[in-house]
């Protein structure tokens, strides 16, 4: 048996960071584009951004600039924030799942 633990964050009762969350702004770093990052999510474009915006509202930060398209197609980028949250959040989310296994094995070595 392994111990797992789904992790998310809120500001005043509101989710504003989870891996769905950040998995939307990963794949926006690594498309240059909302709409590809809807795509590979299986979101419609307009979900995806209502995410990015409901994310920002929360946090009280921009994730995501936007350009609009023209000669060179516009696209969408992550701000420095946007950036840290992506770099980070893996890395919270790792020790935090290895400290609900090591707990687990700690509390119910003996019981299970």
């Amino acid at each position: 048996m392994e111990a797992k633990a789904k992790l998310w964050v809120e500001q005043d009762g509101a989710i504003v960071l989870s891996g769905y969350r950040v998995r939307l702004l990963q794949h926006i770093a690594e498309s240059g584009s909302l709409a590809e990052a809807a795509r590979r999510m299986g979101l419609s474009y307009r979900r995806a951004w209502g995410k990015i915006r409901e994310i920002e509202k929360n946090l009280g930060v921009r994730l995501v600039e936007s350009e609009v398209g023209g000669a060179g197609g516009g696209g969408t980028r992550l701000t420095h924030v946007g950036e840290r949250i992506v770099a980070l959040y893996p890395q919270f989310e790792a020790s935090a799942q290895a400290d609900v296994r090591r707990l687990f094995v700690e509390l119910f070595s003996e019981e299970v």
